[in-house]
């Protein structure tokens, strides 16, 4: 019996074929695949009044958009609890440390009052997650952002293509944040990408991602190099190389086929697992999501043996996440209650979705996860 696995990419001939004309073109470093890459994000997701900086991993963005904000040592960052080591570990990259606030108990996303209550003299920014299928509440966020006086990153790699209260995912946060890693609804194996107001913030992002060089992007966008330049403040190797960013471009034109196929099979899981006792669903219709992972909510005291039947069974399962403060790197951080993560961490079962998903694979899931319940 073959494994299903929890994550699969959809790579068929046009991402075989764009690698193949990516490497061919023998310009492997950041060049027009990258720029096409960033031009093609923005105008999917970004807005007229948005940019795109495309960068080596979803870790990377983060890491560079808290720098830009001004994070630094001694500042505060808040972030939930329940939420990707990634986050917690570009906090302490800046030299400040994490705020673990709670999870709203429907969405597990970020609880913003739980996040509010915890604002202090040394607060710079709040990490407003979107988790799985459901997205923040990103208004009240914003709200509370804009009157306490601290940044808002959104930390979107879990809801690229999706929507809150109709308007596109990255159109409208403060900065937002996308992850193409290769478990992503599109992948470009690895990479990320920031989407930022203004100019000057492109200008800064683009030279601390290539080790602080103020080599034009213009230039690096015609496969061609400057070899004089000026280096005026911090900089990493997060570039993104031009055979990833092709790899991207061929993702994103299949974006619609990804959204229904994906958004498909949730709605099966959602309507052949419903009313089983013992067993919690997302609450949602997937209207304007994108799905990225199904969880199930699984009683604690039987998710041991829920994993070890779906094993027998050859489905593959996942555990996302482990809050932060179970980590010992984190375990001493300030943190406010948090009785709904300690919870969910206990219950969550996040089973296979991929795009495209062939119907006896689906069936195979959900049969899977009647049968132990049954």
């Amino acid at each position: 019996m073959q494994q299903i696995p929890v994550f699969k990419p959809l790579l068929e001939r046009e991402e075989f074929a764009a690698a193949e004309e990516a490497l061919q073109l023998g310009w492997l470093g950041p060049g027009s695949y990258v720029g096409r890459f960033e031009e093609a994000l923005a105008q999917f997701c970004a807005g007229p009044e948005r940019k795109v900086v495309a960068v080596s991993t979803g870790h990377a963005a983060i890491h560079l958009a808290l720098l830009r904000m001004g994070v630094g040592p001694g500042d505060e960052v808040i972030t939930p609890a329940f939420n990707n080591i990634a986050d917690f570990q570009a906090i302490r990259a800046t030299g400040a440390e994490p705020v673990f606030c709670d999870i709203d108990p429907q969405t597990l996303c970020i609880d913003p009052a739980s996040a509010e209550a915890l604002i202090g003299p040394r607060s710079k920014v709040i990490i407003a997650i979107d988790y799985a299928c459901h997205v923040a509440d990103h208004d009240r966020l914003a709200e509370i952002a804009g009157r306490r006086g601290v940044r808002l990153l959104h930390d979107a790699a879990h809801a690229f293509g999706s929507r809150h209260r109709g308007r596109r995912i990255g159109s409208f946060s403060d900065m937002a944040m996308f992850s193409f890693d290769p478990v992503k609804s599109i992948t470009t194996i690895d990479g990320g990408a920031l989407v930022v107001k203004g100019e000057e913030d492109v200008r800064w992002l683009r030279e601390a991602r290539l080790i602080g060089m103020g080599q034009p992007s213009e230039v690096m966008y015609q496969n061609r190099r400057a070899w004089t330049y000026d280096v005026g403040h911090i900089g990493f190797r997060y570039h993104l190389a031009n055979l990833h960013a092709a790899l991207g471009l061929a993702q994103l034109a299949k974006i619609e086929r990804i959204t229904d196929t994906r958004r498909a099979t949730a709605r099966r899981y959602s309507g052949e697992l419903a009313g089983i006792p013992g067993l919690t669903l997302p609450k949602t219709d997937f209207t304007d999501i994108l799905p990225f992972m199904y969880y199930l909510r699984v009683p604690a005291e039987r998710r041991d043996a829920f994993k070890t039947h779906l094993e027998t069974q050859g489905v593959d399962h996942g555990l996302h996440w482990q809050p932060g403060h179970w980590f010992t790197f984190f375990r001493d951080c300030r943190q406010g209650p948090l009785p709904v993560t300690e919870s969910i961490a206990r219950e969550l079962v996040t089973i296979p979705l991929h795009s495209a998903m062939p119907e006896e694979t689906v069936a195979r899931v959900i049969a899977a996860v009647r049968s132990f319940f049954r």
